[in-house]
């Protein structure tokens, strides 16, 4: 058996609605999920919906891990115009107010806007006081609320994609104790797997699972690519992670709910094997 337990991460069905898919995904098996923002899923906007959402959780004896903050282009806590930083804080803000309705112990947040590039060095730096200055404050409410705020290694094409950033951002962040969630597909694309659990791991309370080729961000069940996933759970045992794992797979808008829980069983049980076997 695999040493942490096996969550599933809604993000794979983000076309449905949340309340299509919570009972199948109890009967495959996954007590643990993690939340997933599109709107299309569950406005969490719209407060009587997440109370709604809250209560089916309850009644399905399903219990929420995580939310997963949205993120876009638009949604850029690092941006150097004043009212665009705001609205994206505001949203974020938001967020982490449903995730404390729905009763999640933690709120997973990419630190940089869904941005390819990075800007000039002077200008980088103004990003990322930007970027510190807006997390102060989402790890503040989340305080309040009593929500834990792990940051989420980027892939390595985005602003904030190689770990040192993120180190960086974690330092900066005073007001309270932020914690970090491993993407292992992000980290396999930018070839830091090593180096990301080694930084990370002193924070680190949940680990995203996904493979990929290697190409692009696939997010594929584990086994189906070309991560060394005997080694991550060697490493991540190393490095006395304690957390959870969350299965986040792909789901297009042609799959069906039973072919996307598939994927999502044969994932765990493959966890379960290779944990059991190193």
């Amino acid at each position: 058996m695999n040493d942490w337990p096996i969550a599933l991460s809604t993000g794979c069905f983000y076309s449905r609605s949340i309340f299509d898919i919570l009972e199948p995904v109890r009967d495959a098996g996954f007590r643990q999920i993690e939340i997933c923002s599109f709107p299309k899923h569950l406005d969490f906007h719209n407060q009587d919906e997440v109370l709604r959402a809250a209560e089916r959780l309850r009644a399905l004896q399903l219990d929420p891990v995580s939310f997963h903050a949205p993120f876009a282009d638009r949604i850029d806590i690092t941006a150097l115009n004043e009212t665009t930083r705001e609205a994206a804080v505001q949203e974020l803000l938001r967020a982490c107010e449903a995730a404390a309705l729905l009763g999640c112990e933690h709120v997973v947040l990419h630190p940089g806007p869904e941005r390819e590039g990075r800007p000039p060095e002077a200008e980088f730096l103004q990003h990322m006081h930007h970027a510190a200055a807006s997390l102060n404050r989402v790890a503040a409410r989340c305080c309040e609320l009593g929500v834990h705020l792990l940051l989420e290694n980027m892939l390595a094409h985005l602003m904030f994609g190689h770990v040192r950033e993120m180190m960086y951002l974690l330092g900066e962040i005073t007001v309270c104790d932020v914690g970090t969630c491993l993407d292992t597909g992000h980290a396999h694309l930018a070839r830091e797997m090593a180096l990301v659990i080694q930084k990370l791991s002193g924070h680190l309370k949940m680990v995203h699972i996904n493979d990929n080729c290697g190409d692009w961000d696939a997010h594929l069940p584990p086994g189906e690519g070309t991560i060394d996933w005997p080694w991550v759970i060697r490493e991540l045992r190393h490095h006395h992670f304690h957390g959870v794992l969350v299965l986040e797979l792909h789901g297009g808008g042609q799959d069906t709910v039973e072919s996307m829980l598939a994927r999502a069983v044969r994932g765990r049980d493959y966890l379960n094997r290779v944990g059991g076997a190193v």
